[in-house]
């Protein structure tokens, strides 16, 4: 559903244009999923972070695209490292839009890749467009749809890599933790590509015990990377899910999560299955979204 009002930002010290240099302001528009706010970067001159409704999505350095803020992003920033050997182009579909901080990190680090990036907020895209543009060089067509009917429009095979980062407010929506959602990711991926999915839950991690089994149930090998304490359900927090029906570079994505600058841990296997604690794959009738986060989450 396109967004209320214009797109047009408003800049709170009057300032209108995101990308300019010297002393940045903050910009702000009403879009479909509340008000959105590009908040200036103080340490990186080009650099912002988009809230909506105060809660951060993304973070956008316009003169480093490959610098990633999110612990989150880094972490799928691994996987798209990981992949394929470095700077080989990738066929990549963006489920959720965001400030397309993963997509300009996927056209810097790995040039020519054909991008697909779905995103049902029309208002945003059009704020982000504006004031983030993306680089005209790169291979990035932004579709305006629901995640899982943008999904359904990509031909079978084509995409090396599925990547799943979709919040309506703070919450994923239902139709996209389920195991048919997953089918219908397997279908668009080739035979070895790559799912990878930003969750985000708190204690008791019901949601992400059933993202996991939901993943089991299709695909061979996964992997997920979360803070400790988030593992240890002691906090609201992202996890960071890759599956795949091919072999995964656990050991050199375990590596990587743990030298971040806020250090992660990566389980799979035998420790993953046991983590699910018996847990049922999630099916549409049943699927509900995932947790709202408690209000401190974002202080």
């Amino acid at each position: 559903m396109a967004g209320k009002g214009s797109s047009t930002g408003r800049s709170k010290g009057g300032s209108r244009d995101a990308g300019r240099r010297g002393v940045a302001e903050p910009v702000e528009a009403p879009v479909g999923g509340g008000l959105a706010e590009l908040s200036p970067d103080r340490e990186r001159a080009r650099a912002w972070t988009l809230l909506i409704d105060g809660a951060p999505q993304s973070h956008v350095d316009l003169d480093d695209p490959g610098h990633l803020d999110f612990a989150y992003q880094r972490r799928i920033g691994h996987l798209i490292d990981l992949i394929a050997p470095a700077r080989q182009p990738l066929n990549v579909v963006h489920l959720g839009g965001g400030a397309f901080t993963l997509a300009r990190y996927t056209a810097a680090a790995r040039p020519r890749s054909a991008q697909q990036v779905v995103e049902l907020d029309a208002a945003l895209v059009a704020f982000v467009r504006e004031h983030l543009p993306l680089d005209p060089q790169a291979r990035v067509r932004v579709r305006t749809a629901d995640a899982r009917a943008g999904l359904a429009k990509v031909p079978d095979g084509w995409a090396d890599l599925v990547i799943a980062d979709v919040f309506s407010g703070a919450r994923t929506p239902a139709h996209l933790t389920s195991a048919e959602f997953l089918d219908d990711v397997r279908r668009a991926l080739s035979p070895t590509g790559w799912y990878v999915a930003n969750l985000a839950d708190g204690p008791p991690l019901a949601h992400l015990r059933g993202q996991v089994a939901t993943a089991a149930s299709r695909f061979e090998r996964l992997a997920l990377a979360a803070d400790p304490v988030v593992w240890r359900g002691k906090r609201f927090g992202n996890a960071v899910l890759v599956a795949s029906d091919g072999e995964l570079p656990v050991a050199e994505f375990t590596r990587r999560v743990a030298s971040d600058p806020h250090p992660g841990r990566v389980e799979h296997g035998r420790a993953l299955a046991d983590f699910t604690g018996g847990a049922a794959p999630v099916r549409d009738a049943t699927a509900t979204a995932s947790p709202q986060p408690p209000p401190s989450v974002f202080r």
